[in-house]
C-alpha cells in the first residue's frame, strides 16, 4: 500500500491500508464523487461557523467571538485526532469539525478584515478568492497530469511540509521563552519569500490529497472513507487559506 502516503496526517498510507483490508462489502464503495460532494458539505459548514463568529465581531460582541473562536480552535484539534485515529467517526465528527474551523477562521479574518480596512480593503475576500483558484488550478494541474504525482514527487512535498512544521513548531517554542524572531510578523523580503514558500508547500499538497481520494476510490476503500477524504481535503484547504491571508497581511504592511 506504498501508493497510499501523503504528507497530510488524515491521509497516512496505514488508514486507508487497514480501511481497505477491513471493507465490508455492505457499505459500498469510495468514489471520488462522493469524496467531492462530502467536502462541498463540509465547506457549508466552516461557512456556517465563520458567519456566526463574523456576526458577532460585526455586533461588537468581542469577548463571545473570542470564547468561540478558542472553543473552535481547541475543540476543532480534538475532533481533527479523533478522526484521524478513528476514520469511521468522520462521517458524524466531520461536519462538527467544519462549523468549529468556522467559528475560529470567521474570527480570525473579521479581525484581519478591520484590521486592514483602509490599507487592504477586502482582504479576506481576495484571501477566499485566492484560496479556491489556487485550489482549482491544482485540480486542473492534477487531472490533466500535467503534474503527475510521483514517488519522488511526494517524498519532496512529505519533506517540506515536515520542514514547515518543524520551522513554525521552533519558533512557537522560542517565543515561550521571549525570544520572537521578526521575519515571522513583519512585512520584510525576507517574511514575505517565507509566506511565499509556505503557500506554495501547502497547495503542492493539494496535489497528494486529490492523488490519495482517486487512489482511495481505485482499491475500492469502503464508503465511509468519502468522508475521510473529504476532511484531510479540508484540513488542507483551512492551512491554506490562513497562509494565504497572512501573505497578503505582510503585503498589506509594506503600504
Amino acid at each position: 500500500m506504498a501508493l497510499f502516503k501523503s504528507s497530510n496526517p488524515a491521509m497516512s498510507e496505514k488508514v486507508f491500508g487497514n480501511a481497505t483490508q477491513q471493507y465490508d462489502t455492505t457499505e459500498g464503495v469510495m468514489t471520488v464523487a462522493g469524496s467531492a460532494g462530502k467536502f462541498a458539505f463540509l465547506l457549508l459548514m466552516v461557512m456556517a461557523g465563520a458567519f456566526y463568529s463574523w456576526s458577532l465581531y460585526a455586533k461588537s460582541e468581542i469577548s463571545q467571538m473570542q470564547t468561540w473562536m478558542m472553543v473552535g480552535a481547541i475543540a476543532g484539534f480534538i475532533c481533527a485526532m479523533i478522526i484521524s485515529f478513528k476514520p469511521k467517526t468522520a462521517k458524524y465528527i466531520a461536519p462538527l469539525y467544519g462549523i468549529l474551523e468556522g467559528l475560529f477562521l470567521g474570527g480570525v479574518s473579521a479581525v484581519f478584515n478591520d484590521m486592514f480596512a483602509q490599507s487592504y480593503p477586502g482582504i479576506v475576500m481576495q484571501a477566499v478568492g485566492l484560496t479556491f483558484a489556487v485550489a482549482v488550478s491544482m485540480l486542473a494541474l492534477y487531472a490533466f497530469r500535467i503534474i503527475k504525482v510521483t514517488d519522488k514527487l511526494r517524498s519532496v512535498i512529505i519533506s517540506a511540509t515536515v520542514g514547515v512544521l518543524l520551522f513554525y513548531g521552533i519558533a512557537m517554542i522560542l517565543s515561550l521563552f521571549h525570544v520572537n524572531l521578526p521575519f515571522m510578523y513583519n512585512s520584510s523580503a525576507l517574511g514575505i519569500g517565507i509566506s511565499l514558500v509556505v503557500v506554495a508547500i501547502a497547495a503542492l499538497n493539494l496535489l497528494l490529497d486529490f492523488d490519495m481520494i482517486e487512489r482511495g476510490s481505485q482499491m475500492g476503500a469502503p464508503k465511509y472513507m468519502e468522508w475521510y477524504g473529504a476532511f484531510g481535503l479540508l484540513v488542507t484547504m483551512v492551512w491554506l487559506y490562513m497562509e494565504i491571508l497572512r501573505l497578503l497581511s505582510r503585503f498589506a504592511g509594506r503600504k
